[in-house]
């Protein structure tokens, strides 16, 4: 985000990300190997999940034409159903998918509406996306934004229409086989925005946030003026998880490092 500042239009990393969360399960590692991007928007923030969706329909077919030999002698060892995706990816808003769920008989106390999905729910929302659409791969947007970072950008059309809790964000999460992968947003870039953000998080609204201080070297980044931007980060482990219908995140990883193992 810092580059954008920098005008970088659109910046890339491919690389180690250390994480020292307490996650025991059988989809986090803390030592993964992370892609992160960050681009400049012109028009709107569907220009991310654009290249994201081309990406992945890029990453998708290459896989099945370069490494089909590779991917049958794995389904020998590990069988796995075929990973279906469409050449154009799904896009559904986070409304639309609560109203699957809903359809689906999850009611509002097991999922709330302007809630973050849960891992179960997560899943749910796979197989029926998958039952409807016939896609293991989706997008879906417009996440509340109580349960975003305060970096993420307000959408225009509910902030400060609507109560805190029922406003909208330009964010957005893609799923492979009904789970996380990539979690991205657009960015707040006016700094006058930024500072309201990170205020009202401190100050115990929405998603939480660390004091103004403790981040002045970001914030002041942005006195300056940068392009309104976004991106977001994949883990690439999930991916080849998910994409080979593997259980486990262990099994992609030569040396994995969870919160119980650091050796060798």
């Amino acid at each position: 985000m810092l580059s954008a500042c920098a005008d970088f239009e659109r910046i890339y990393e491919i690389g180690p990300v250390f994480r020292a969360e307490d996650s025991n399960t059988r989809r986090h590692l803390c030592e993964f190997t992370g892609l992160d991007f960050e681009m400049a928007i012109y028009e709107h923030y569907y220009e991310i999940l654009h290249v994201f969706s081309e990406l992945f329909a890029h990453i998708f077919s290459s896989l099945e034409s370069k490494f089909a030999k590779e991917l049958g002698i794995i389904s020998q060892v590990y069988p796995f159903e075929p990973f279906k995706f469409l050449p154009k990816a799904l896009r559904i808003s986070f409304a639309e998918g609560i109203e699957l769920l809903r359809a689906a008989g999850v009611t509002e106390e097991m999922q709330g509406s302007f809630d973050d999905l849960s891992t179960e729910n997560e899943k749910t929302l796979g197989d029926i996306v998958k039952a409807k659409y016939g896609t293991d791969f989706f997008i879906m947007d417009k996440y509340p934004l109580s349960i975003r970072p305060f970096y993420t950008m307000p959408d225009p059309e509910t902030y400060g229409k609507v109560p805190p809790a029922q406003q909208l964000s330009n964010s957005f999460d893609m799923f492979m086989r009904g789970q996380e992968i990539v979690s991205g947003a657009q960015r707040v870039h006016d700094h006058a925005l930024l500072m309201e953000r990170v205020n009202f998080c401190h100050s115990g609204g929405g998603h939480g946030g660390p004091a103004p201080e403790d981040i002045k070297g970001y914030t002041d980044a942005f006195k300056y003026g940068a392009f309104p931007h976004g991106g977001g980060g994949v883990g690439l482990e999930r991916v080849v998880m998910l994409y080979l219908g593997l259980t486990n995140i262990r099994k992609v990883s030569c040396f994995p490092r969870d919160p119980t193992r650091l050796t060798p």
